[in-house]
């Protein structure tokens, strides 16, 4: 009797035992979804992210210079309709983690910004850009730099050919800058269009460096 009371409460608390265990695996992607609170969180050490995953190699003359990595990103998104973009020569101006943020007026009226990936904005615009022809320039541009850091207000023009007479666009790109001692790398564009309700102030359509 007291071998057959014993394997009972063994195999009942070998069931409460696996029971446990695959509720805590069926719980552990809603938890971590969720964020919820645990009891002895792990921390977690800061790493610096490694400029060169996944980047395809850049043209030294686009990377040089301030100048030349804000050109780059203006000629590859450029073009008539019909003309394929040098999306690997975009992708090769970006440091690995790269966030590409429009930010713009929502028909209710807010404002809201949609976080993209370098990979993200290539899908997204691609055939927008190739279908329906897309050239924009900078006309004014406000820069401020500290050591390897910069920050470049770059107001442009958006058209539909080269030649259109008036942009149907104009707008900031605000771009974040990095150089680690070898090359310029970008690191956030966020942009905004003019609207009615905020058209582009007279001091971001002069150039001023």
């Amino acid at each position: 009797m007291k071998v057959g009371i014993l394997m009972k409460v063994l195999i009942a608390c070998c069931k409460i035992t696996l029971t446990s265990i695959f509720a805590f695996v069926a719980l552990t992607p809603l938890v971590m979804s969720a964020a919820a609170q645990t009891p002895t969180p792990t921390p977690v050490s800061p790493t610096i992210v490694p400029t060169t995953a996944q980047t395809p190699p850049a043209d030294s003359k686009d990377v040089a210079t301030m100048d030349s990595i804000v050109a780059a990103v203006y000629e590859v998104i450029s073009g008539p309709a019909g003309q394929k973009r040098n999306w690997d020569r975009f992708r090769s101006l970006f440091i690995a983690g790269t966030r590409l943020i429009p930010t713009g007026r929502r028909q209710t009226g807010e404002v809201g910004s949609r976080v993209l990936t370098t990979e993200d904005y290539v899908t997204r615009s691609s055939p927008l850009l190739e279908q329906n022809g897309f050239f924009e320039r900078e006309v004014s541009r406000r820069v401020e730099k500290f050591g390897n850091i910069a920050h470049i207000f770059s107001t442009y023009e958006s058209r539909h050919k080269l030649d259109d007479e008036k942009p149907f666009a104009r707008g900031i790109n605000s771009f974040q800058l990095m150089n680690d001692g070898k090359r310029w790398w970008i690191v956030t564009i966020l942009w905004q269009a003019e609207d009615d309700k905020n058209p582009l102030p007279a001091e971001y359509l002069r150039n001023r460096n």
